[in-house]
C-alpha cells in the first residue's frame, strides 16, 4: 500500500503559563513557584498510513489526538522528528477554521477554497453544491460572525467536504451538527471512502468510529499505546475513561475534589 502519510518519531512540546497578569507574576514570584511549566503533548510518536485508509485517532483529554491531527495538517510544525503528507490535505481541525468572521457566507467560500487549493474556476462550479449541501443559503449574504456554531460547522465542512482532497482530516466537528446534518456528513465521509481518500478522524463517538474506520490508533499521554482493529483501540479508550472517572470519585470522596473527569471532551 503507498503510504500517505508518514509520521516518524515526533514530538511536541507545549508551554503552560501559570501567571497572565503582572499581579500573578509577582504573586508567584514571592512564593518561589513556577511561572510556566513545559508539557510533551507528544512523545516519539510514528505511524504510517496506507493511501485509502480510515483511521480513527482515539484517547483521553490531554493524549495528543487534536495536536497530531494539526501536525498532519501543517498548522502545526514538530519539535523534533518528521511528518511527511502526499498530496492535497483538507478538512476540519476547529470549528469554523478558515472562515473570517468579518466576512460573509458567500466570500468565505471563496476565501476558504482558495486555501484548501481550489481555483476560483473550481469554487465558481461547486458554489451551489457547496451551498446547498451546507443548508444556510439564506444566509450566505451575512457576515459568518452571526453565524451560529452549528452555521459554521455546516458551512465549513461542505467546502472541505467538496475539495476533493486526498487526505481528509476531521476533529470532533460532527459532535456541534444537529442529528439529520450529522448524517449528512457521515453519508459523504463514506462516499469519500469509498472513493479511496485518506481519512483521519478524531471523535469521541467510539461506536461511530467503529462503523466508519478500518483500523484505531490509542493515545496514552502522548504515546501510542495501539494501532489495530479499531474495537479493539475503542475499548482501551472505554477502559481508561473508567479508570479517570474511578480516580476523580475517589479524589472527590477524600476531599481533594479534582473537578468533573474529563474523559470525554478535548483532545
Amino acid at each position: 500500500m503507498t503510504p500517505s502519510i508518514v509520521i516518524d518519531r515526533v514530538t511536541k512540546n507545549f508551554t503552560l503559563r501559570h501567571a497572565r497578569s503582572i499581579k500573578e507574576m509577582s504573586v508567584r514570584a514571592y512564593r518561589r513557584q513556577r511561572l510556566s511549566d513545559r508539557f510533551r503533548a507528544l512523545d516519539e510518536v510514528s505511524l504510517t498510513i496506507g493511501q485509502g485508509e480510515t483511521v480513527a485517532l482515539m484517547g483521553l483529554n490531554g493524549s495528543g489526538k487534536s495536536t497530531l491531527l494539526k501536525l498532519i495538517s501543517g498548522v502545526m510544525q514538530p519539535d523534533e522528528g518528521s511528518v511527511l503528507v502526499r498530496g492535497r490535505v483538507a478538512g476540519l481541525i476547529d470549528v469554523g477554521a478558515g472562515l473570517h468572521p468579518e466576512l460573509t457566507g458567500r466570500e468565505n467560500v471563496f476565501l476558504n477554497g482558495a486555501i484548501l487549493g481550489m481555483s476560483q474556476a473550481e469554487i465558481t462550479r461547486k458554489f451551489d453544491a457547496i451551498a446547498e449541501f451546507s443548508g444556510v443559503e439564506r444566509f450566505l449574504d451575512d457576515q459568518v460572525k452571526f453565524y451560529s456554531s452549528g452555521m459554521f460547522m455546516r458551512l465549513a465542512f461542505s467546502i472541505a467536504a467538496h475539495t476533493e482532497p486526498d487526505v481528509f482530516l476531521i476533529d470532533e466537528v460532527l459532535a456541534v451538527g444537529d442529528p439529520p446534518f450529522r448524517e449528512k456528513c457521515l453519508a459523504r465521509i463514506r462516499e469519500l471512502r469509498g472513493e479511496g481518500r485518506t481519512m483521519v478522524i478524531v471523535a469521541h463517538d467510539i461506536r461511530m468510529l467503529v462503523g466508519l474506520c478500518d483500523r484505531g490508533v490509542t493515545l496514552r499521554q502522548g504515546r501510542v499505546i495501539f494501532d489495530g482493529a479499531t474495537e479493539e483501540a475503542g475499548r482501551l479508550v472505554r477502559e481508561d475513561r473508567a479508570a479517570r472517572r474511578a480516580a476523580a470519585e475517589t479524589a472527590s470522596r477524600s476531599g481533594f475534589a479534582t473537578g468533573p473527569a474529563q474523559g470525554d471532551t478535548g483532545g
